[in-house]
């Protein structure tokens, strides 16, 4: 089976586009197409409530000017440069002194290295140490200043789902729209289908009818994207059908829950 491309779903889950009748067949029998989709718009639903967030705080003056002298300690070290032009000691010097230079030499590399070594030391400590002074910061703020909550989504309209037909009277559900063009869904006791369950948005004075998206379970809640600009005054019901997987992308004509929106 050929999955919806990637881009393509990302924009679906954004609701920047609205899904033709293969792709919504196409949602409705991959697992593997609508589990991305469900991930996608739950990121985008994160997203948007990060909107309201600020800048983080600055780290304190003391720690920078810990980097700072830090870093001009490590400076007046020698560089390896300076190291290399350093003269040579020839160890095949004769006379009995002939170790003592390859000792000196020694002793001289092996400073040198605890020198660098412990200049390393000090860098990675300095950077440690602005990592923990923002970290502490942060945290110092956070215990100072109330959490902010979340910003509260704008209802544009809602209304309540009650079952339909044949459908046990147990069933309900709620649907509301959001401002920001999303579709909030409560269902509660669907009865068990065979296929899975879909949304629509149905004109009440001429029937046309759109899909907005399927739901994964009986019972639960879903966010789903409508199309830019969907006139809710006259596609104002709210369809709740149990599909089959026949890939035909129409209603079925098994309506499980309808209901009115107003606003």
């Amino acid at each position: 089976m050929q999955h919806l491309d990637h881009d393509r779903l990302v924009y679906l889950a954004l609701g920047e586009s609205e899904a033709d009748h293969g792709e919504t067949d196409h949602l409705g029998t991959c697992a593997h197409c609508r589990g991305e989709m469900e991930t996608l718009q739950h990121v985008a639903g994160l997203g948007a409530e990060t909107q309201g967030l600020g800048d983080l705080p600055d780290p304190p003056e003391h720690i920078w000017q810990g980097i700072v002298a830090e870093i001009n300690a490590a400076e007046a070290l020698p560089s390896l440069t300076d190291a290399r032009r350093q003269p040579a000691v020839d160890p095949r010097a004769a006379g009995a002194e002939s170790d003592r230079p390859v000792v000196a030499g020694t002793r001289d590399r092996s400073r040198r290295r605890r020198r660098w070594s412990g200049w390393v030391t000090t860098a990675v400590t300095a950077a440690a140490a602005a990592a923990i002074g923002v970290a502490g910061t942060l945290a110092v703020l956070g215990s100072n200043e109330p959490e902010q909550p979340a910003p509260r989504q704008v209802v544009l309209a809602s209304g309540s789902l009650s079952a339909y037909g044949t459908t046990p009277k147990d069933a309900n559900g709620d649907a509301r729209v959001f401002t920001d063009g999303r579709l909030h869904l409560h269902v509660a006791n669907l009865p068990d289908v065979s296929g899975y369950y879909e949304v629509w948005l149905i004109n009440p004075s001429n029937m046309k009818m759109f899909s907005v998206g399927v739901l994964r379970d009986r019972s639960g809640d879903a966010l789903l994207p409508l199309p830019p600009n969907v006139d809710l005054q006259a596609y104002s019901v709210v369809d709740v059908s149990a599909e089959q997987f026949d890939n035909k992308p129409a209603h079925s004509g098994d309506s499980l829950l309808r209901g009115n929106l107003t606003g």
